[in-house]
């Protein structure tokens, strides 16, 4: 690799974008390959953690309702996934946060 080819390197920042105005502005926040990936990550982990969740449950309280409150939030996860590889993880945030206050909701209101 020649100097040249070095030093063009260091001059243009991995993070940065071309404004509006033709300069550079600082990227803040992740990339939306970032943002994709961690709802992924976050919808798995959720995944797994209900299922555990309803496992125990159903050890302490076998109710047809425990089934369909976990059932659920773990349907919410799954969509969640799929809405974000499709790119849209704002409303796949929207619904993960929702969906998972309403079957935590009803899991607190179930006798």
């Amino acid at each position: 690799m020649s100097a040249s080819e070095q030093a063009s390197e260091h001059d243009t920042p991995a993070t940065s974008d071309i404004g509006p105005d033709g300069t550079d502005e600082e990227r803040t926040g992740l990339t939306p390959r970032q943002a994709r990936l961690l709802r992924i990550v976050v919808g798995s982990v959720l995944l797994v953690v209900m299922g555990a969740v309803l496992v125990f449950r159903l050890a302490a309280h076998t109710s047809v309702l425990v089934v369909g409150v976990y059932g659920l939030a773990m349907i919410i996860c799954g969509i969640v996934i799929e809405l974000s590889r499709n790119g849209r993880t704002r409303l796949a945030t929207w619904l993960l946060v929702a969906g998972l206050l309403a079957a935590l909701g009803l899991d607190w209101m179930l006798p």
